[in-house]
């Protein structure tokens, strides 16, 4: 059963078209990612799915509900949670203080003058929990503005997650990112996804072959080949426009 499709999804910058005719769906319960080079036009995309932009053509389906035109805000509410390509995290915030307002978000409470977050003892322990399972808890009370990047994309993987969507949306969660790095956001999330469908862009290579169940290659703003690893890396087509000849 698709939890995400898109129908016939086009998109236009003053004129220039972006996306043409873009059909994607995405499994319940599947790990989906997608590639493609440069300007292909992956987070155009990812910007239509999760409300940023409105398509020029097409519509958009999550969970069977047609969510065409609606707000970011919105669309969260309805279980889809996103993480940014640039960090975009609450930098004068702690990691703890950043973790806590997603779990906020998550529970529909809204700070005002009558609510003393403090002392709202189930959200810090769920808050601790995170920090936990994300290896921040050691660096809970340290602003999310002097974290080293490796962990700063790790706390924004975790705002994410801990809005307990039933679809999360990460774009290139490993950009910038060390060779170490890299594998300990991979394990992360493999192991804080279990269970959860994930779509995600990515062009670290060994990342996406080693997250995902399938692969939808955008080239030129179209949908060129969906399929396995194994089917994407056979396809010639895909070999000739992004991925050249793969060595076994």
């Amino acid at each position: 059963m698709n939890i995400l499709e898109t129908r016939s999804l086009s998109h236009n910058f003053d004129g220039l078209r972006v996306l043409t005719d873009v059909n994607l769906n995405v499994l319940q319960g599947e790990k989906h990612a997608i590639i493609g080079p440069n300007g292909a036009g992956k987070t155009t995309l990812f910007n239509i799915i999760t409300g940023t932009y409105t398509p020029s053509q097409g519509k958009i389906f999550f969970k069977d509900k047609d969510i065409t035109g609606l707000g970011p805000c919105n669309i969260q509410r309805r279980g889809m949670g996103r993480s940014f390509q640039i960090t975009s995290t609450f930098d004068r915030l702690n990691a703890f203080q950043n973790i806590r307002l997603a779990v906020l978000s998550n529970r529909k409470i809204r700070f005002n003058f009558l609510r003393f977050v403090d002392k709202m003892t189930d959200v810090s322990l769920e808050t601790i929990d995170i920090l936990k399972r994300l290896n921040l808890f050691d660096d809970r009370h340290f602003p999310a503005g002097v974290l080293s990047y490796g962990k700063h994309r790790c706390l924004e993987i975790g705002m994410a997650l801990a809005t307990n969507p039933d679809l999360v949306m990460l774009d290139e969660p490993a950009a910038g990112m060390s060779a170490e790095e890299t594998h300990t956001a991979v394990e992360l999330i493999q192991r804080l996804t279990e269970g959860k469908t994930m779509v995600i862009i990515e062009h670290d290579m060994d990342v996406v072959f080693k997250l995902a169940d399938r692969i939808t290659v955008l080239h030129h703003g179209t949908i060129l080949a969906t399929g396995t690893p194994e089917e994407i890396k056979a396809n010639e087509q895909v070999q000739a426009a992004y991925l050249g000849r793969l060595e076994e």
